[in-house]
């Protein structure tokens, strides 16, 4: 995979993510690299934060890594994902998309939604 179609498939995730920066913060907002945060005073587990981590990506040599913390918090959420972004899973959070089609897309755009509504119903938004 090339550069270009690495920077193309960082920019058709970064437009799904774009509608929930009206709800979190951004730390980073560059060509390769762009997060979204959840800022504000909260009580996680027993331990006071002042943010929470949402989701990111980040363009690296071979892949768009797609971080998504809510996978993280609720791992039940990853019962409900298809087997083709499951198949993307390289850890606890993370995604590796080495290849973004439709269909891989809908399911990003979904867990995205998913994600924003545990934050939500947590208060964490």
């Amino acid at each position: 995979m090339n550069q270009d179609e690495l920077v193309a498939m960082f920019n058709k995730l970064k437009k799904l993510m774009k509608p929930y920066e009206k709800h979190f913060t951004k730390k980073f907002d560059l060509d390769s690299k762009y997060d979204l945060w959840s800022v504000k005073d909260l009580v996680i587990e027993g331990r006071k934060r002042k943010e929470v981590f949402f989701a990111g990506l980040i363009i690296q040599s071979s892949y768009v890594g797609f971080y998504y913390m809510p996978i993280y918090v609720e791992k039940d959420m990853a019962t409900v994902f298809e087997p083709e972004l499951l198949a993307t899973l390289k850890g606890k959070s993370c995604f590796h998309i080495k290849k973004l089609d439709a269909k891989l897309e809908k399911q990003i755009a979904i867990a995205l939604k998913k994600g924003f509504a545990l934050y939500k119903k947590r208060g964490w938004v």
